[in-house]
């Protein structure tokens, strides 16, 4: 006992760590050093060489772009193609056909892609977090296991812990993520989502699947959306929604069956939106949603009235809402969120 604590004395005093040992079968297809481990996209790689820890495992048919750091108890397979400046944190994994465009960083215990058919595609500038779940197999009991599936994500995307993003359940469609998104931690993206531009997740937002996401959607934590719905440019989700029909844009949900409760007025007025364009907003919500007079006819009564509304129907804003309302209504849509009727009191 006592001579092994002189030696780890040693250790700690020394401050270097002792070379980890695998056996040769555990490297299998894979080779131990960088110089044989990687094909360099560059042959120019004195300027910005690679760093691959001594554990990671870099199979050398891998495409490894200039400046990436690969740290310890990685894993990086042959189809993968990783752009210049990633950077894998110790424990991340990259499976199956992926592609990673250049300074993206995989944050400890991530894990993009897998071996099934199909492919992961992730432009550039993207954080995924520790223990993210990005590009895997959908949870779709109709997904057949020969079958390709896909997912596609932008540039400048933070995906933070413990989220996960499932590619499509079909070899025609894919799961798509665009650009500028805040996804928080634990959330969750199903098979088919398209998700649009600077969206912001908050905490445990669920998406069942072929949810549409369009663009400056703002969700608060543990909300819940059900599959096939429409989140509208601009709308907020109250948290703790259950959001089972469409959410018009620039409107506000709430509750635990989400309904209507008025225009997204903070997100509008941070957005840039005029003065006037808000307005105009106000009095088309009113007249469509919160008409107390007895005579105010029916819903499709009050929506065609703005839409024949000489100076409403004039700004982009209410045409535009106008058209995602009528949208919701298709004959494949789930109409929007249920609102309460106003009775004037």
């Amino acid at each position: 006992m006592s001579s092994l604590f002189l030696k780890l004395s040693a250790l700690s005093r020394s401050r270097t760590l002792p070379s980890f040992v695998f056996p040769q079968r555990f490297f299998s297809g894979f080779a131990e050093k960088e110089e044989q481990s990687v094909n360099v996209h560059s042959s120019n790689t004195t300027t910005n060489p690679c760093f691959i820890h001594p554990t990671a495992i870099v199979h050398h048919n891998a495409l490894i772009g200039q400046g990436v750091s690969i740290g310890p108890f990685c894993t990086v397979s042959p189809s993968v193609k990783l752009g210049n400046g990633c950077q894998l944190q110790p424990g991340s994994h990259v499976f199956g056909n992926t592609d990673i465009g250049d300074n993206c960083m995989m944050m400890a215990g991530a894990i993009v892609g897998d071996d099934y058919p199909g492919c992961t595609v992730i432009g550039n500038n993207n954080i995924i977090g520790h223990h993210a779940v990005v590009g895997v197999r959908c949870q779709d009991l109709k997904y057949k296991l020969e079958d390709e599936c896909f997912l596609e994500i932008g540039d400048n995307n933070d995906i933070r812990e413990h989220t996960s993003v499932h590619r499509s359940s079909k070899s025609t469609d894919k799961t798509v993520i665009g650009d500028g998104n805040l996804i928080m931690g634990s959330c969750h993206i199903a098979h088919d989502c398209k998700i649009g531009n600077n969206n912001i997740l908050a905490n445990n937002t669920l998406l069942a699947g072929h949810v549409e996401v369009e663009d400056y959607v703002h969700t608060a934590g543990a909300t819940v959306v059900h599959q096939f719905c429409h989140l509208g440019s601009f709308s907020f989700l109250g948290g703790g929604s259950v959001v089972s029909q469409d959410v018009p844009k620039y409107t506000m949900v709430a509750g635990e069956r989400a309904e209507l409760r008025g225009l997204n007025l903070v997100g509008l007025t941070r957005r840039g939106f005029s003065s006037a364009e808000i307005r105009s907003l106000k009095t088309a919500y009113r007249k469509i949603f919160m008409r107390a007079d007895a005579n105010a006819g029916s819903f499709e009564d009050r929506l065609a009235e703005v839409e024949q509304h000489e100076e409403l129907i004039r700004v982009p804003a209410v045409q535009a809402m106008l058209q995602s309302i009528r949208n919701s209504f298709a004959e494949d849509r789930r109409g929007i969120c249920k609102f309460r009727h106003w009775n004037g009191s």
